[in-house]
Protein backbone atom coordinates (compact mmCIF):
# COMPACT_ATOMS: atom_id res chain seq x y z
CA UNK A 1 0.00 0.00 0.00
CA UNK A 2 2.79 2.44 0.90
CA UNK A 3 4.52 1.65 -2.39
CA UNK A 4 1.37 2.63 -4.34
CA UNK A 5 1.11 5.95 -2.49
CA UNK A 6 4.78 6.72 -3.11
CA UNK A 7 4.33 5.92 -6.79
CA UNK A 8 1.20 8.06 -7.08
CA UNK A 9 2.48 11.09 -5.12
CA UNK A 10 4.85 12.43 -7.84
CA UNK A 11 2.09 12.10 -10.43
CA UNK A 12 -0.30 14.03 -8.24
CA UNK A 13 2.28 16.75 -7.59
CA UNK A 14 2.92 17.02 -11.33
CA UNK A 15 -0.81 17.34 -12.08
CA UNK A 16 -1.23 20.06 -9.46
CA UNK A 17 1.77 21.95 -10.84
CA UNK A 18 0.27 21.86 -14.33
CA UNK A 19 -3.14 22.99 -13.10
CA UNK A 20 -1.94 25.88 -10.91
CA UNK A 21 -1.23 28.37 -13.73
CA UNK A 22 -4.57 27.57 -15.34
CA UNK A 23 -6.39 28.18 -12.07
CA UNK A 24 -4.65 31.54 -11.61
CA UNK A 25 -5.59 32.60 -15.14
CA UNK A 26 -9.26 31.82 -14.49
CA UNK A 27 -9.53 34.28 -11.61
CA UNK A 28 -11.83 37.14 -12.51
CA UNK A 29 -11.05 40.42 -10.79
CA UNK A 30 -14.58 41.78 -11.23
CA UNK A 31 -16.10 38.72 -9.59
CA UNK A 32 -13.52 38.72 -6.80
CA UNK A 33 -14.19 42.41 -6.16
CA UNK A 34 -17.75 41.50 -5.24
CA UNK A 35 -17.03 38.15 -3.57
CA UNK A 36 -14.32 39.58 -1.32
CA UNK A 37 -16.63 42.47 -0.37
CA UNK A 38 -14.41 45.23 -1.78
CA UNK A 39 -17.60 46.67 -3.22
CA UNK A 40 -18.99 47.32 0.28
CA UNK A 41 -16.48 50.05 1.09
CA UNK A 42 -14.98 51.11 -2.25
CA UNK A 43 -18.26 51.22 -4.21
CA UNK A 44 -19.58 49.14 -7.09
CA UNK A 45 -17.60 51.26 -9.56
CA UNK A 46 -14.44 51.22 -7.39
CA UNK A 47 -14.51 55.02 -7.33
CA UNK A 48 -17.38 55.78 -4.96
CA UNK A 49 -16.13 54.81 -1.48
CA UNK A 50 -18.59 54.97 1.39
CA UNK A 51 -16.29 57.23 3.41
CA UNK A 52 -14.10 60.04 2.08
CA UNK A 53 -10.97 58.59 3.69
CA UNK A 54 -11.33 55.30 1.79
CA UNK A 55 -9.38 55.35 -1.48
CA UNK A 56 -10.85 55.35 -4.94
CA UNK A 57 -9.44 52.23 -6.56
CA UNK A 58 -10.50 52.58 -10.20
CA UNK A 59 -7.55 53.14 -12.49
CA UNK A 60 -4.94 52.58 -9.79
CA UNK A 61 -1.61 51.23 -10.99
CA UNK A 62 -1.77 47.42 -10.75
CA UNK A 63 1.68 47.01 -9.19
CA UNK A 64 0.91 49.67 -6.58
CA UNK A 65 -2.50 48.20 -5.74
CA UNK A 66 -1.01 44.73 -5.42
CA UNK A 67 1.74 45.96 -3.10
CA UNK A 68 -0.78 47.78 -0.92
CA UNK A 69 -2.87 44.63 -0.57
CA UNK A 70 0.22 42.58 0.29
CA UNK A 71 1.36 45.18 2.83
CA UNK A 72 -2.06 45.28 4.48
CA UNK A 73 -2.15 41.50 4.69
CA UNK A 74 1.38 41.25 6.12
CA UNK A 75 0.94 44.14 8.55
CA UNK A 76 3.61 46.29 6.85
CA UNK A 77 0.96 48.92 6.11
CA UNK A 78 -0.79 50.19 9.19
CA UNK A 79 -3.12 53.17 9.34
CA UNK A 80 -6.57 53.95 10.69
CA UNK A 81 -8.26 51.87 7.98
CA UNK A 82 -6.01 48.83 8.39
CA UNK A 83 -8.21 46.95 10.89
CA UNK A 84 -11.11 46.81 8.44
CA UNK A 85 -8.89 45.85 5.53
CA UNK A 86 -6.79 43.27 7.34
CA UNK A 87 -9.95 41.45 8.37
CA UNK A 88 -10.74 40.96 4.71
CA UNK A 89 -7.25 40.57 3.27
CA UNK A 90 -6.45 37.49 5.33
CA UNK A 91 -9.09 35.72 3.19
CA UNK A 92 -7.53 36.79 -0.12
CA UNK A 93 -4.77 34.75 -1.77
CA UNK A 94 -1.87 36.34 -3.61
CA UNK A 95 -3.26 35.10 -6.94
CA UNK A 96 -6.59 36.75 -6.10
CA UNK A 97 -4.78 39.96 -5.15
CA UNK A 98 -3.08 39.95 -8.55
CA UNK A 99 -6.39 39.43 -10.33
CA UNK A 100 -7.99 42.23 -8.32
CA UNK A 101 -5.09 44.62 -8.92
CA UNK A 102 -5.06 43.90 -12.66
CA UNK A 103 -8.82 44.42 -12.92
CA UNK A 104 -8.78 47.64 -10.88
CA UNK A 105 -6.10 49.03 -13.20
CA UNK A 106 -8.44 48.61 -16.20
CA UNK A 107 -11.19 50.78 -14.73
CA UNK A 108 -11.67 54.44 -15.64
Amino acid sequence: MTHRILTFAPLLAFAVALAAPALAEELDGATLYTQRTCVACHGADAKSPILPEYPKLAGQNAAYALQQMKDIKSGARNNANTPAMSGIMHLVTEAEMEALANWIATLD
